[in-house]
């Protein structure tokens, strides 16, 4: 592992960066001109937010509650390898996003994919942006069905019969309610970091979630506890899938530049820390799910790891309110960048409009909330949105942009560029690889894909 991390360490990256354009730090050196260029054009807001407020946003759009499934899907040993592996990737090219902003002079992952590759490269990231945070929006939409109705139901056991309340312990008119309710007057903040608070109270509600897995787990019936033979397999045979799941739930790579424009004081040393802490304190939540959920149901283990359980243990419905209302915190996270890329996209000359940006939150928040309507798998929206959009944003984009602006004398072989040229590789087969499954999945007539209609 420690060569691992030496790998992956950002000295062998800042060493690799031209010396006319040295990075921004926070020890009162000079800066060059392109880099106060880059940092005055960061978007951000008038005030901005502290790193607290970065931490808070950037560990919640990593954690999730899918990693019990991957690490079933990859086998016990490999999935955990994998988990701590693609957080130390994850971290690194969260920065490296960062840097290659720096080198390019840009402050979008759009400007720098366009400045890489022109239109093809803008038209690509633009693509896998959306798809990503849109699917993360279904899936998060899939969630709130999955916890809200059964705490409502355990609460009020009698509430199914009473004709007029009935609808509160129903899948769809749940996810309407709070997607419209509650996301949707989140969503339409302008300024991410006004979402710190909330995502804030979201990880103390994901600290209730593992801490009740962890102690409810060994609790379950017998019949609902999977096969304990296979508790510490070597591989299992959804190994690309897990990747998949997996890169779901670290990336965000596609709201990094967003969260580093919201720092108040945006430099690369600030932004480093950041992403240290909140892919470290992701890493260990994710690890204490995974190893306590897949150490009980092992082969029995769904997506949403809070399906597992009883419909009426106590302690597991605080953990799914808790859960429900994550959600409702993350998805407007999701929404900010589908809502930024149209943006950079189609109206990146125009001045900001009142309209455009109340028409396009309405549009993707409600598209993305029809889609969670008609489907309850959570398992497949991660493998599909993970392993063909995460795998592009945060393994091959940004490597393959630092290979293109990182100086030309050195090699691909190099020291400098193997590392990239190694995580571009490794995502465009995880990519190839899961999209054939997807495909293989989408057109057999017993797929695995469950509808909720």
């Amino acid at each position: 592992m420690p060569l691992i991390v030496g790998l992956f360490d950002s000295s062998s990256v800042r060493q690799s960066l031209e010396a006319p354009v040295p990075l921004h730090s926070t020890n009162g050196h000079a800066v060059n001109h392109r880099d106060s260029d880059f940092e005055r054009t960061v978007p951000k807001p008038n005030v901005g937010g502290g790193m607290l407020d970065s931490i808070a946003n950037m560990a919640n759009s990593i954690l999730g509650a899918g990693l019990p499934y991957a690490v079933s899907q990859a086998g016990f040993l490999t999935g955990i390898l994998l988990l701590v592996i693609l957080c130390i990737v994850t971290d690194w090219t969260i920065r490296l996003i960062v840097i290659n902003a720096k080198l390019s002079g840009r402050h979008s992952y759009i400007e720098i994919m366009n400045h890489c590759f022109g239109s093809s490269g803008r038209a690509a990231v633009s693509f896998f942006q959306f798809a990503f945070a849109f699917g993360g929006m279904c899936a998060f939409g899939i969630i709130i069905g999955d916890t809200i109705p059964h705490v409502i139901r355990s609460i009020f056991p009698s509430l199914p019969t009473i004709p007029v309340l009935r609808l509160f312990s129903n899948r769809q008119f749940i996810i309407t309610l709070c997607t419209t309710c509650v996301s949707y007057p989140l969503s339409l903040y302008r300024d991410i970091h006004k979402l710190s608070r909330a995502s804030g109270l979201a990880l103390i509600g994901m600290v209730i979630i593992v801490a009740s897995v962890l102690f409810e787990g060994p609790q379950v019936p017998v019949e609902l506890k999977g096969d304990p033979s296979r508790r510490f397999t070597l591989m299992g045979s959804g190994l690309v899938q897990a990747i998949g799941v997996i890169s779901f739930a670290f990336v965000c790579h596609h709201n990094s530049l967003l969260i580093y424009g919201s720092l108040r004081t945006p430099t690369l040393d600030r932004f480093t820390k950041v992403t240290h802490i909140s892919t470290f304190i992701s890493l260990v939540a994710c690890m204490t799910l995974a190893i306590s959920a897949y150490m009980v149901f092992t082969n029995k283990t769904q997506g949403n790891i809070l399906n597992n359980f009883p419909p009426d243990d106590t302690v597991i419905n605080i953990a799914r309110f808790c859960f429900g209302l994550n959600m409702f915190t993350t998805l407007p996270l999701e929404l900010f960048v589908c809502r930024e890329v149209i943006e950079q996209y189609f109206f990146s000359h125009e001045v900001f409009s009142p309209q455009r940006h109340i028409f396009f939150t309405t549009t993707i928040l409600f598209s993305s909330m029809f889609v969670a309507l008609i489907t309850c798998d959570l398992g497949v929206m991660l493998e599909i949105t993970g392993g063909a959009s995460a795998t592009a944003l945060a393994f091959i984009f940004p490597a393959i942009c630092y290979i293109k602006l990182a100086n030309s004398r050195y090699s691909w072989l190099s020291r400098q560029k193997l590392p990239a040229v190694l995580c571009a590789g490794f995502g465009i087969i995880v990519m190839v690889v899961s999209l054939f499954i997807a495909l293989g999945k989408a057109w057999t007539p017993d797929g695995d894909v469950k509808a909720c209609v």
